[in-house]
């Protein structure tokens, strides 16, 4: 069995972060915060020191996702597995600067997360 997870999940939608929240769960891996923003989660991440972020790239506020990975990662060494609704080559671009796990198109299965983790 694989080693359990800290995960912080980044998602502005409520329902679609309490579905990807039970699927963390359901995988046997704890969720140490949820974030709706990117400021939110750059503190969260500081915090907690999660071994895999969950991030939306898509965001409410000044700053979208990549951007806050970008923050993030210029503090500490985490995972990320990047979650879009919308998989345009830009954000794709953008998105390879910062050395992320995978990218996943919503709306996804516990199959496609679970295979997703598995790399991380």
């Amino acid at each position: 069995m694989e080693k359990q997870k800290k995960v912080l999940i980044v998602e502005d939608d409520m329902i679609i972060s309490l579905v990807i929240e039970n699927m963390v769960k359901e995988l046997g891996h704890s969720v140490v915060g949820k974030a709706t923003s990117g400021e939110e989660a750059i503190n969260l991440a500081l915090e907690n020191k999660p071994d895999l972020v969950l991030m939306d790239i898509r965001l409410k506020g000044e700053m979208d996702g990549i951007q806050a990975v970008t923050a993030i990662k210029e503090k500490i060494d985490t995972s990320v597995i990047y979650l879009t609704g919308n998989s345009d080559r830009v954000n794709y671009d953008r998105a390879k600067e910062t050395d992320f796990i995978d990218l996943i198109t919503k709306p996804f299965t516990i199959t496609d997360l679970t295979k997703s983790m598995e790399q991380v």
